[in-house]
């Protein structure tokens, strides 16, 4: 007997259809990846993080489904049907009759709609970086300002209405009711039943006996009446019985990163260059922000000086001249050493650059790398825009073995900046792409 599978795919409120919705990005997650990265490579920085529409072919989803047949034998006349009688077969109408759908030309004769996903923002980012992480990720201790955060701690007896918590405070107030009241009703059960009792008994012949029964009655029933108005004044709420939800002000681990972007702006770094550049810190600067609550950016921006500006002048300044990387390298150790305490900041550093150094300033680049500025970054990547190996990537290629959260890369076009960056920061133990 074959298995059929039944999947609710209806957009009901409350998030009925999130379970499905996991599914279905766990069954189609190559599909799904594939249009993440053409979407990364044609996608403006700006645009970098939206959600994406993801097209996948309509046969690849096709799922069984149950129909009801009419079955039986049947007889319909159809009005004005001068061309049909009863046994004719109708044929199937020629090629191009009607469809509405806008699946590509087939030679098969069979046209298919692709099936339109909607990736949210999360999603997609979900994706983006679904096996990357931060080689050797510690992070360092709190901030000097710590966040806060409210936390739930039970009940307090005094707080503002909008923390009432209406079952907690009845569930008081019965219970003081019960308790105020039980021993009065307990005593008003006997006075009842003594009533009752004394009422049954007939009417003694005697004057006087008569007149002690009823003067019992009345005394009975005027203990009664005194018991109900004593339960009766027990109030339904009392302010002891109000209980509010208590909450606390706690101050919660806050790691925080600051990244360095430091770039070679000189004569040889074109425009086309530079947008290399821009890719690479846009995917690094998102791929922090899933591990880090607070992200700080310092762009660095050098020639033959370097310049500490702001992300518009990074990217679109232009210069000439010649290139001197050193100048750079020192600028980004004075901030560090001036703004970010290393035991208080998870510092990284990117470069980019198109390896044309001043030949003489190459080996002084790389003392500082080892010297000053590794032993205080988490990790450094360097990306030259440029297929020519020059003196500043020799000189950088002897850090490889000695600090291993160093890394360098090519990219020379812009579909290879997501591979690059994909193997600069893949998880330990995954395969390179």
């Amino acid at each position: 007997m074959a298995l059929q599978s039944i999947i609710d795919r209806r957009l009901a409120g409350k998030n009925k259809s999130v379970g499905n919705r996991e599914r279905f990005l766990r069954r189609y997650k190559t599909q799904i990846r594939d249009a993440v990265k053409r979407a990364i490579d044609g996608r403006g920085i700006r645009d970098i993080e939206r959600g994406e529409e993801i097209r996948i072919p309509k046969r690849d989803i096709a799922e069984p489904v149950f129909g009801h047949g009419q079955g039986g034998v049947r007889d319909i006349v159809h009005p004005g049907n001068k061309e049909f009688v009863r046994g004719d077969r109708i044929e199937r109408p020629k090629g191009g009759g009607g469809g509405s759908g806008k699946g590509q030309a087939s030679d098969s004769g069979e046209g298919e709609d692709d099936f339109v996903f909607a990736l949210s923002k999360e999603e997609f980012m979900q994706v983006f970086f679904e096996d990357l992480a931060l080689p050797h990720l510690v992070r360092t201790q709190l901030a000097e300002t710590p966040e806060w955060k409210y936390h739930r701690a039970g009940f307090s007896s005094d707080g503002t209405p909008n923390n009432l918590h209406v079952v907690r405070s009845m569930r008081g107030a019965i219970g003081r009711r019960i308790a105020l009241g039980a021993e009065a009703r307990r005593e008003l059960i006997e006075l009842e039943a003594q009533l009752d009792a004394l009422r049954a008994t007939p009417r003694p012949a005697d004057e006087d006996a008569a007149r002690a029964r009823q003067a019992g009655i009345d005394e009975l029933a005027a203990r009664v009446d005194a018991l109900r108005a004593r339960i009766a004044r027990i109030p339904f709420l009392d302010p002891i019985d109000l209980r509010f939800r208590n909450r606390v002000k706690v101050p919660v681990p806050t790691s925080q990163a600051v990244m360095f972007c430091v770039m070679d702006v000189s004569g040889s770094m074109d425009e086309q260059r530079k947008e290399l550049a821009k890719r690479f810190f846009i995917l690094l600067y998102l791929f922090l922000t899933r591990h880090y609550e607070r992200i700080e950016l310092v762009f660095i921006r050098h020639h033959t000086q370097a310049a500490e500006v702001d992300e518009e002048n990074f990217f679109h300044a232009r210069e000439t001249g010649g290139t001197v990387v050193s100048s750079a390298l020192v600028l980004m150790h004075e901030i560090m050493r001036a703004r970010y305490d290393p035991a208080q900041w998870n510092i990284y550093g990117a470069q980019a650059s198109d390896g044309d150094n001043w030949h003489h300033d190459s080996g002084r680049c790389r003392e500082l790398l080892a010297e000053q500025i590794l032993p205080l970054c988490r990790y450094f990547a360097y990306v030259q825009v440029a297929e020519e190996e020059q003196n500043l990537w020799e000189e950088y290629t002897q850090l490889l073995d000695t600090h291993r959260h160093f890394a360098m890369r090519k990219a020379t076009s812009a579909d290879q900046i997501y591979p690059v960056f994909r193997d600069l920061f893949r998880k330990e133990g995954a395969k390179a792409a």
